[in-house]
């Protein structure tokens, strides 16, 4: 099987994305992987919020960053703030086509060209409680276990896989 249909049947492409935002995925992804940080793609929330991008730094801390590839996705996505109560820091990644002024100033900004990225904008700190963190760490884990699983046993059913992500 093809990696690109892999990541298919693992769910890290599910044909939502289009190319712009894949190729700032991909750049924000090498960036996390340089700086130590392991990446998680597509993980629903609680709150049933679908993050395009997680990552988890080396000393735990836990960045959520949604990918927007327009200024049409930025607009038509009202719901970012509910992403701040399961991560540390919470960022929009884009690229260099999409002005950066349309971004809140509250949230940090990174900027991709599909082979990495820069953080234009740090994001503010709003450290998660040690019980969350926990938690949101632990089913992360599990998470990408599964997603693991899936690539290694894709005759699994749907009926018995559990890679959901509910606190």
């Amino acid at each position: 099987m093809r990696p690109f249909d892999q990541a298919i049947e693992a769910g890290l492409i599910d044909g939502r994305q289009s190319e712009a935002a894949l190729m700032v995925r991909r750049g924000v992804a090498r960036l996390m992987r340089r700086t130590g940080a392991s990446c998680l793609f597509e993980v629903t929330l609680p709150s049933g919020r679908r993050a395009d991008l997680i990552a988890v730094g080396a000393k735990g801390e836990i960045w959520i960053v949604e990918v927007k590839s327009s200024i049409a996705d930025f607009r038509a996505d009202t719901k970012w703030p509910d992403y701040r109560e399961w991560c540390d820091r919470f960022f929009f990644a884009t690229h260099p086509d999409v002005p950066e002024e349309i971004f809140p100033q509250e949230a940090g900004l990174m900027m991709s060209d599909g082979f990495g990225a820069d953080i234009l904008r740090s994001a503010p700190a709003h450290p998660l409680a040690a019980a969350r963190r926990k938690a949101v760490t632990l089913r992360l884990a599990q998470f990408a276990a599964n997603r693991l699983h899936d690539l290694m046993d894709p005759a699994l059913t749907a009926g018995e896989a559990g890679s959901g992500f509910d606190i």
